[in-house]
């Protein structure tokens, strides 16, 4: 009997086995799909407290641009090279870079005995037209009586236009000396001669010293009149049909974000070897701070044309790129969250709240739900989120 009641309990044993293996395993919980990295998830609260608002790319009429390098310049009429028509050594002079001048003023004091002799020849050669001239007057009252021949007469006349002839050349060539003639017909001559500035300016070469010798061809001292600057752009050959005379000009000089504004007056006619063209801008208002041979980076506002573009409060900037969001909750099975997408973007010009976007010819951009308002809220709740992973 006891064997009996040890084979039964087996058997139940072995049953309940059974049926405990017979139960359905567990089936885990499905994972949570992971968002990507340029996609941020926020819910309804969020949603209102960041006021997000949307809107579509748009074609607007914006002012195209031309990005073009250039320096500041005077035109040649307002920037002058001097030197002395005849070499000299310096005697003095009190000019430095930077110096205001006027002009009449005295910028050095040349010297050389060789001034001496044309001055000498000038009285010599003065004397001898007076007595030419007295004969010539003389020869003529003759004539007028016949006691003279007709022969002395035209001698005379001869060489008292001869002399009148040197005398006034050499008079040219003394003024061009600076030499001052009244003071030299009455006798002064003078071993010393002063360069004068021919125009009002400042001083922006000095060249000499005291007691440097100066050939004719020796430019001595530059002065510039920066009253009249000019910018001149050089521009590409590709982009020298969008350019017209009158179109606005925006630039700033290097190391600075002062924007200055300067119209287009002239548009080259010759293409250069580099296969550029020379611009030359007016400045709409005279600045005494710049100087000629500042370099320069231009903005040219070639005209209006349609370009795609977005309320400029779309476009976000993180570590000097430039992004849009734009709505990424299509085919979504969970509603109770929503997704956007964030998406590097190229910019042009911004004009009127608007900002163009530089997009490939490929994109369909015509269905982008994009983020207008908001997108800084969007960028640092995706920020936050990397940061806690």
């Amino acid at each position: 009997m006891k064997k009996i009641y040890t084979i039964t309990a087996l058997l139940i044993a072995s049953l309940l086995l059974v049926h405990c293996n017979d139960k359905p395993k567990e089936t885990p919980a499905a994972a949570e799909p992971e968002v990507p990295a340029n996609i941020v998830e926020i819910n309804p609260e969020q949603f209102k407290s960041a006021d997000i608002q949307f809107g579509m790319v748009e074609l607007k009429a914006l002012s195209g641009t031309t990005k073009v390098n250039g320096m500041l310049d005077v035109p040649p009429q307002n920037l002058v090279s001097i030197s002395t028509p005849f070499g000299g050594f310096v005697k003095s002079t009190a000019m430095l870079q930077g110096m205001k001048v006027r002009k009449g003023q005295v910028v050095a004091m040349m010297q050389n005995p060789d001034y001496v002799q044309p001055q000498q020849d000038y009285i010599d050669l003065k004397s001898q037209l007076n007595y030419l001239k007295q004969d010539y007057e003389r020869q003529q009252e003759l004539s007028k009586e016949n006691v003279n021949a007709l022969k002395t007469l035209q001698k005379s006349k001869a060489e008292y236009e001869s002399m009148r002839a040197r005398v006034a050349g050499l008079k040219t060539k003394l003024q061009l000396m600076n030499i001052n003639i009244s003071s030299l017909e009455n006798g002064t001559i003078q071993s010393t001669i002063p360069l004068y500035s021919p125009i009002d300016g400042y001083v922006t070469e000095v060249n000499t010293n005291i007691g440097a010798y100066a050939n004719a061809t020796d430019v001595l001292f530059e002065i510039a009149d920066t009253g009249h600057l000019h910018a001149e752009l050089t521009v590409f050959e590709k982009d020298v049909p969008k350019l017209q005379i009158g179109q606005k000009v925006r630039f700033t000089l290097a190391n600075e974000t002062t924007e200055r504004m300067a119209t287009v007056y002239l548009v080259g006619k010759e293409i250069s070897a580099e296969r550029t063209v020379q611009i030359h801008c007016h400045l709409d208002k005279e600045d005494k701070n710049l100087l000629p041979g500042m370099y320069l980076k231009a903005l040219v506002e070639s005209g209006t044309q349609q370009v795609p573009a977005v309320p400029s409060t779309a476009v976000v900037e993180f570590q000097g790129s430039k992004y849009i969001f734009i709505e990424n909750n299509e085919g979504k099975a969970d509603k109770k969250t929503m997704q956007y997408k964030l998406m590097n973007v190229k910019v042009g010009v911004t004009e009127l709240n608007y900002t163009e976007l530089i997009l490939e010819e490929s994109a369909d951009y015509t269905n982008w739900k994009i983020v207008t308002n908001g997108a800084y809220e969007l960028l640092s709740k995706m920020k936050n989120s990397e940061e806690e992973e």
